[in-house]
């Protein structure tokens, strides 16, 4: 088995069930301007938080803190020992996300027929889906079973299932086709090489964010991951991602708008965007600096919440139903009033995802991990998909 080969039945293994954790587990998620990471431990059938941490990587390029940054595989490495060593990681049984903008994945409709048959025409399909060379990817499919027959159990996530037996009423098959470039892969393991973890799986973000964010349920709901670079929309149904959407705007967005609007440096504009937030809105005594720093962040806030409110409205003309809540994770959903703000922009009941609701904690950390807590919603799902062995 090749590098790739080998790499590949490590990410597609994250969508099947597995093997039970008795130990401790980490979950790592690698973002654009921070690391995040989250050690859990089952006792009792239980999830119990052992430690979390993150880490910005602007230092490690030589800029700002909070800054979108592209790092070499040595000073990624350089940025995970570290955390390793400040937020007290002690195991090295480790699962890695794969970020959402590395990877393509589609929902495509096939034929009714045999896997075997699936297996060669699948492939041909994928060209019309995939914008690179087909020798440039690493590419798997599933089929998605009828929704009837897909459950959600305790708060599993799943892509898709790997048995071509349902149909759809136009005896189609729906499948669930994903496809992450070589060097993606050839990069992490690079980076794992290196840094003495043992990685049971890598999966792509928009499963461990899911399984982060949400609960038990059939409903549609929509998972908003605000990144520092980007925005990630995903609908969510039985289990089952159903349609993603990506916003070329993120919590770095939010800090230059403030930083031109005042003619500060990025850094004072970052500290005034975690200070400040959105509070100021509502507050008719607020000052009209801290009006002004509130202000500047409604143009990128209010684009992502175009995009939310175009996603609901797409969903529910493709498949007549309507999406019972929107759910918020990312470091940016901290922002002070932003769930009020929201709100009043998005046409149906908001949430903001708090993941460590899913673990044992101390009942002293319950308001830190509250705030904290959507920073840390891809690490969580990580670390809960590799300790109970489920999707």
């Amino acid at each position: 088995m090749n590098l790739i080969d080998q790499i590949k039945s490590k990410i597609l293994s994250s969508i099947k069930p597995g093997t039970i954790n008795t130990g401790s587990v980490v979950g790592i998620d690698i973002g654009t301007s921070s690391i995040k990471m989250v050690q859990l431990r089952r006792e009792g059938g239980k999830a119990i938080l052992e430690t979390y941490g993150a880490i910005t990587l602007g230092p490690y390029a030589d800029t700002d803190a909070g800054r979108v940054v592209i790092l070499k595989p040595n000073k990624i490495v350089e940025a995970i020992n570290d955390l390793i060593k400040e937020a007290n990681i002690s195991t090295t049984n480790a699962s890695i996300s794969i970020p959402f903008a590395s990877s393509l994945t589609s929902i495509i409709s096939m034929p009714n027929m045999s896997k075997d048959q699936l297996n060669k025409m699948v492939p041909l399909e994928a060209r019309k889906y995939i914008p690179v060379p087909v020798h440039e990817v690493t590419m798997d499919w599933f089929v998605i079973p009828e929704s009837a027959n897909s459950k959600v159990r305790n708060g599993e996530i799943r892509g898709v299932s790997d048995t071509p037996k349902h149909k759809t009423p136009n005896d189609t098959l729906e499948v669930f086709l994903v496809a992450i470039h070589n060097k993606i892969l050839s990069d992490y393991q690079a980076i794992v090489s290196t840094t003495g973890l043992s990685v049971s799986f890598y999966e792509l973000e928009i499963f461990s964010d899911a399984r982060g964010a949400l609960g038990n349920g059939t409903a549609p709901v929509i998972v908003v991951d605000i990144g520092a670079s980007k925005t990630k929309i995903y609908v969510v149904e039985r289990g089952i991602v159903r349609m993603s959407h990506l916003v070329h705007k993120g919590g770095q967005d939010l800090s230059l708008q403030i930083s031109r609007s005042i003619g500060i440096d990025f850094i004072k504009a970052e500290n005034l965007k975690q200070e400040i937030g959105l509070i100021a809105l509502a507050n008719p005594k607020a000052s009209s600096e801290d009006l002004e720093v509130s202000k500047a962040m409604l143009s990128t806030l209010n684009n992502i919440f175009t995009g939310v409110n175009n996603v609901l409205l797409s969903y529910g003309k493709k498949y007549n139903k309507n999406i019972v809540k929107v759910v918020f994770c990312g470091g940016s959903t901290a922002l002070k009033g932003f769930a009020k703000y929201a709100e009043q922009k998005i046409d149906t009941k908001i949430e903001i995802a708090n993941p460590f609701n899913k673990v044992v904690a101390p009942a002293f950390l319950d308001d830190v991990l509250k705030d904290v807590g959507p920073e840390f919603t891809v690490a969580t799902g990580l670390a809960l998909r590799q300790l109970y062995g489920g999707n």
